[in-house]
């Protein structure tokens, strides 16, 4: 098998840094050694070293679309970032660099161009995030998820890939998943996911109606870190964690309805597991708009009913879990059709095609 060596970046949050890691399977079945950099203290940082990949460190800063005192610092956090991993490629010699975003990827991907090395990215959302729209002029091919995506990208480098799904959220187990919430399978469950960092709003609009919900459904509800009310710990039917990991694909195998935040990397592993959900995307208030532009593919495709954060009042999450529990065949059928598929051999193809030398097995 002929031996590649390739740096992956990527962080700031779970969703940069776990798409990596499920294609990393696949590199090393490909014959490629694999490498990581990241910032400093990004969440990437644990869960990389975690993964057993050697992790290599630099500076990054955030570059931002509104005011901030840091803006006046953080580019030169930058550049020095740029010059750390300008060194880190120069002495690893990667024979191609894969991103996935975040701002810790701007310096490496521009340390990569430097040194001659080819760039893949990769853009999870609709539209390019900011970290990519400045990546995009240094890399060789830049994968996006949805078809709307190739309207905003120069056609020589766009390439429709899909997101890459990690492999174990396959493996759920229903009896895993039941012993470990404690719940008897008796009730439908919906699983209530706030991405990485949690959502106060979907934690706030759940606990809003928990009792009327619990009438008819068991709850498992990830939170966030420091989420967990204190006064709900004993409640019936109702399980509720900081962050899991490891127990997630045993807790959607379990799942009947999942109601979630709408970022790219969590609603295509519902679309992956065909999962009947609720999208409940971040207002334009909080964010650049992505989640809700996604949110409205998964709409127009069948895959999703969305609720918009203005329209949460009480009663209407009970309601609209109720109509789509009652028609989650019609879900699931619409995401059997769906037209993305094997995101991850997508781009692993893209990938080894730009791989410096490659020969193939």
């Amino acid at each position: 098998m002929p031996h590649y060596k390739i740096i992956m970046t990527g962080g700031g949050s779970a969703g940069h840094v776990t798409p990596n890691l499920a294609l990393a399977p696949r590199l090393k079945a490909s014959g490629y050694e694999i490498k990581y950099i990241g910032s400093k203290e990004g969440i990437e940082k644990q869960i990389i070293k975690d993964s057993g990949i050697p992790y290599y460190s630099i500076s990054s800063g955030k570059l931002r679309r509104y005011f901030d005192i840091k803006n006046f610092t953080d580019p030169f956090k930058v550049i020095k970032g740029v010059v750390e991993a300008s060194r880190i490629i120069k002495n690893e010699k990667p024979d191609i660099v894969f991103s996935k975003g975040g701002f810790v990827s701007v310096p490496v991907v521009i340390g990569a161009y430097f040194n001659k090395i080819p760039v893949i990215s990769h853009e999870s959302d609709m539209t390019p995030g900011l970290a990519n729209k400045i990546s995009s002029s240094y890399c060789t091919k830049l994968c996006l998820t949805f078809p709307e995506s190739l309207e905003y990208i120069k056609k020589d480098k766009a390439v429709l890939t899909g997101t890459p799904i990690r492999e174990e959220l396959f493996r759920g187990s229903s009896k895993k998943g039941l012993e470990f919430v404690g719940l008897k399978g008796d009730k439908p469950i919906v699983l209530f996911i706030g991405g990485s960092l949690g959502s106060k709003f979907i934690n706030d609009a759940l606990r809003d109606e928990i009792d009327e919900i619990l009438k008819s459904y068991d709850v498992i509800h990830i939170c966030g870190k420091d989420n967990v009310a204190k006064d709900l710990k004993n409640k019936k039917g109702y399980k509720q964690f900081e962050f899991l990991s490891e127990e997630l694909p045993d807790l959607f195998k379990i799942s009947d309805v999942v109601v979630s935040r709408a970022g790219a990397n969590v609603i295509y592993e519902l679309l992956a597991l065909k999962k009947p959900n609720i999208l409940i995307p971040l207002s334009k208030k909080s964010s650049r708009g992505d989640q809700i532009l996604n949110a409205g593919s998964f709409l127009k495709s069948g895959y999703s009913m969305v609720i918009e954060e203005e329209e949460v009042k009480t009663g209407i999450m009970f309601e609209k879990i109720n109509e789509v529990y009652e028609n989650k065949w019609k879900y699931i059928k619409a995401m059997e059709q769906s037209p993305v598929k094997d995101a991850v051999e997508n781009i692993i193809n893209v990938i080894t095609q730009n791989t410096k030398g490659w020969k193939g097995k």
